[in-house]
């Protein structure tokens, strides 16, 4: 999870102590369209996977992009 805050906190231009799962487009002001596709592209570099566009619309918070990361082998521990 230390990775993934690390990202969204460089991408959305906020604290990582702020970052939940409910972190997300409706109460984060820099989560915008242009910000939304640099996190996509952010996160297949460093994961090393492939988002299909239905990955993408799903993700509504933090919660559903760790759920993608999961269905792509990706599994996130606390550190």
């Amino acid at each position: 999870m230390k990775r993934l805050k690390v990202i969204l906190s460089q991408v959305l231009k906020i604290q990582e102590d702020t970052i939940s799962d409910e972190t997300s487009p409706d109460n984060t002001p820099t989560w915008d369209s242009m910000n939304a596709l640099l996190l996509v592209t952010t996160l297949e570099d460093e994961y090393k996977v492939k988002f299909t566009a239905r990955d993408i619309i799903s993700v509504k918070n933090v919660r559903d992009m760790k759920e993608s990361l999961k269905r792509h082998g990706i599994i996130l521990t606390d550190n």
